[in-house]
């Protein structure tokens, strides 16, 4: 999962971003408004954490407003040192999808992000499956047959995006950037090698059919049906 944090102060930003990643999310900074609209309307982020006041002409409320104007609909949490009931409502009336007013715990944080990303599976349900193999979001839980799996905070992640796109073929690079940093020192055979770990976790051990394929010359799919 590829996380977009836009704030200009450096001691928070980098707070964040450390944060984010012990929990292996991929995370790209911007700390002003220019650089954040740029980053939100070509990039690609499963969720965007927004400041509110930002230095240059467009702040927190106007980035928003320019990418919901853009048709995209990537969830936005916006933080801010104003807590009057106004600028919470200026916020979610631009199209933001939940509002943090600082200084606020990294714990809270992070739970509304979990909860943002839960939103687009199936709401109300905090459980991705494919066939037999099943991912519980709330509790990191993942079982295969009913047998509970072992994965390290890379491999879940990595499993986690292909199980919300599952029976597509996503590239190397696609996986790469939603998995890791763009600035992340990645070997070329990096992604390989993990997803021979989920093999072996998730595919060889079990009699049913085969999850993860490979698609020659471009990336992974997961799915029960290679075809």
């Amino acid at each position: 999962m590829r996380i977009l944090v836009v704030e200009d102060e450096h001691k928070i930003a980098g707070a964040i971003k450390r944060g984010l990643e012990q929990e292996a999310y991929a995370v790209d900074v911007a700390y002003d408004g220019d650089e954040g609209l740029s980053s939100a309307l070509t990039g690609e982020y499963d969720v965007i954490v927004l400041d509110r006041m930002l230095p240059g002409l467009l702040d927190g409320v106007d980035i928003i407003k320019e990418v919901r104007a853009e048709n995209i609909r990537t969830p936005i949490i916006l933080l801010t040192a104003k807590d009057k009931v106004a600028d919470r409502v200026a916020g979610l009336n631009a199209g933001a999808d939940d509002y943090l007013v600082k200084p606020f715990a990294f714990e809270e944080l992070l739970a509304r992000i979990r909860a943002l990303l839960r939103r687009p599976q199936d709401v109300g349900s905090n459980v991705l499956s494919c066939n037999d193999l099943t991912m519980d979001t709330s509790t990191y839980e993942v079982k295969r047959a009913g047998r509970k799996l072992t994965l390290s905070q890379r491999e879940y992640a990595l499993l986690e995006y292909l199980l919300r796109n599952q029976n597509r073929i996503l590239s190397k690079s696609n996986i790469i950037s939603h998995v890791w940093d763009y600035d992340a020192d990645i070997l070329p055979n990096t992604l390989e090698v993990y997803i021979g770990y989920l093999r072996a976790k998730v595919d060889r051990p079990f009699r049913g059919p085969e999850l993860i394929h490979t698609a020659r010359g471009f990336g992974y799919k997961l799915g029960a049906d290679d075809n």
